[in-house]
């Protein structure tokens, strides 16, 4: 399948049409984002690494039984994936405390969860994506009690998935933050990406955060925590 044309374009990716309407094909960027936009860099290199580690971690979950929207990697920046309407929930699993759960309700940094804590946001930029319960997406249309079962299921199952395989390279899974789709047949499905753009990693030795935090927090070296993940999971 070939690039037709431009779809849409967010802060991490391009969309483009292809010769199946039933695919589109994802044009990673260099680009990186923080804080609803308000950061905002580029680093060359950054779109190829976030390619190959979410298609590597696709693959691996489709492996496990974990269905998404991808299909294959094309190149070092492009991937095929299967056109999906994106469902306007932000779905976030997290196994440790940090980041803006800390902030929202005064917890402690770095405490271990005794069960993995399911949360979602509504998508929309304008509004910064804010926290809601699952009441909100039922009575305003945004996913059904079906689905919103289906994706509490999904996330939990890729978050087991997820943390013991990391876990076998050294690294502990934080968090990490998930959307939906539907496919052109319905089916509800995992897509969007898997990186260090959307997961919290941070190394089980030293504690050394090996994701966009680096970007965020001004800890430096950003892309070499993106290819220290991608040289673990590539091994």
């Amino acid at each position: 399948m070939t690039k037709k044309d431009f779809i849409y374009e967010g802060k991490a990716k391009r969309l483009y049409t292809t010769e199946d309407p039933n695919y589109v094909i994802v044009e990673y960027k260099d680009s990186f984002t923080a804080f609803n936009g308000q950061k905002k860099a580029t680093m060359s290199g950054k779109g190829v690494l976030n390619n190959k580690i979410s298609s590597k971690l696709f693959q691996m979950l489709a492996d496990n039984g974990v269905e998404s929207h991808f299909v294959e990697q094309v190149d070092d920046t492009n991937q095929i994936v299967k056109r999906v309407q994106i469902v306007p929930l932000e779905v976030i699993v997290r196994n440790i405390t940090t980041g803006s759960l800390c902030k929202r309700l005064g917890v402690e940094e770095g405490k271990v969860l005794p069960r993995p804590l399911f949360e979602m946001c509504y998508k929309d930029d304008e509004l910064g994506d804010p926290f809601i319960i699952e009441d909100h997406a039922l009575l305003f249309g945004w996913a059904t009690e079906e689905e919103l079962d289906k994706i509490k299921s999904i996330s939990l199952r890729v978050n087991e998935i997820l943390k013991d395989y990391f876990a076998k390279k050294g690294v502990v899974l934080v968090d990490f933050k998930l959307e939906f789709g539907k496919d052109m047949q319905g089916n509800l499905i995992l897509a969007d990406e898997i990186s260090p753009d959307t997961c919290r990693f941070w190394d089980s030795s030293t504690g050394d955060h090996l994701d966009k935090d680096r970007f965020r927090k001004d800890l430096g070296d950003v892309l070499g925590a993106y290819e220290e993940i991608w040289k673990r999971i590539s091994a």
